[in-house]
């Protein structure tokens, strides 16, 4: 019973939240307006707000599922895209697109994030192997971040022109504004392949939580899940990072708070972490469109403002236990 009511509010929330970004900014749409097309405001809600909020849902859910996925085959808490660097190379390699102009090809500018996020999730494992510790996963993606980090700032000290550059910043930032429906067809089907593929891994998360030997000697083919891993990341971050940017944090904390939830089983984690990230990242793009401020605030930037204070919470209760 317990267990149907949870299951009832993650699937409620993220419902009452689409509502209220259909309603809400900064100018307040009634219910009423929503069947009216002779209404001015019928065009703020389908053509301005609906394609926001669909992009809400579906970036919020792909990095939960991420996280989920990454804290599971790593055993490891601090997993997560935006924070261990794999979201910074997938942004590395849509900036390459948009240093080169070659962005106007719809297609290749997602090509080169699915890419990036590819490679870094691959040269994550490789740094940190699977049965690192905690603090050797957290110093390799580190370094990632890194040298994603110092790869980005190349490419926008040599920028050809300031407009070019402001582009960059202003992506690298994440947002939602401004989004049409045309991100929406870009994303989804890459972030729903990737999203299926990270779900088909369940049993074998399951597995690997009992260690490598005894998920080899259940069947589990190491190298086949890795690499379902790798793939099923990278297509959903890099898909994200390809039309909102940068967001971090959502994939760790929506794992974490979901946990308790699930008896601890990865597996069983990562759709109810998919409709977290959900809940989160609606929640936050409606609290900055929200603030008073003449500029809305980057959503990228509010959720590392929420992030920032928890992963350092996480870190030092992770002390506290081990110590």
């Amino acid at each position: 019973m317990k267990r149907a009511w949870h299951w009832g509010l993650l699937i409620l929330a993220p419902i009452i939240l689409a509502g209220l970004s259909l309603m809400v900014g900064r100018a307040v749409v009634p219910f009423s307006a929503w069947f009216d097309q002779a209404d001015p405001r019928w065009a703020i809600i389908f053509e301005l707000r609906a394609p926001r909020t669909i992009l809400a849902l579906l970036v919020g859910a792909a990095l939960g599922l991420a996280g989920a996925a990454m804290q599971g085959y790593t055993r490891n808490p601090l997993a997560d895209p935006g924070v261990l660097g794999v979201s910074a190379t997938a942004a590395f390699g849509a900036v390459l697109t948009l240093y080169f102009g070659a962005a106007a090809t719809p297609w290749l500018l997602p090509v080169a994030a699915i890419i990036g996020g590819v490679v870094g999730v691959i040269l994550l494992m490789m740094l940190s192997g699977l049965s690192g510790s905690a603090i050797t996963f957290l110093l390799s993606g580190v370094v990632l971040q890194a040298v994603a980090g110092s790869a980005v700032a190349f490419a926008l000290s040599l920028a050809p022109n300031p407009w070019a550059t402001q582009e960059i910043i202003d992506w690298l930032m994440g947002a939602l504004t401004d989004r049409s429906y045309d991100e929406v067809t870009l994303a989804a089907p890459f972030i729903g392949a990737g999203a299926a593929m990270l779900l088909s891994l369940r049993p074998a998360l399951n597995a690997l939580s009992l260690g490598e030997a005894s998920a080899a000697s259940l069947g589990v083919n190491l190298r086949r899940t890795q690499a379902g891993l790798a793939l099923g990341v990278g297509l959903t971050v890099g898909a994200c990072v390809a039309v909102t940017g940068v967001i971090s944090f959502v994939g760790l904390i929506a794992p974490h708070i979901l946990r308790p939830l699930t008896n601890g089983e990865p597996g069983r984690l990562l759709l109810p972490s998919a409709f977290g990230g959900a809940i989160l990242v609606l929640a936050a793009d409606l609290l900055v469109r929200l603030t008073p401020a003449a500029a809305e605030v980057k959503l990228g930037v509010a959720l590392s403002a929420i992030g920032g204070p928890f992963f350092l919470a996480v870190l030092i209760s992770m002390r506290r236990r081990m110590a």
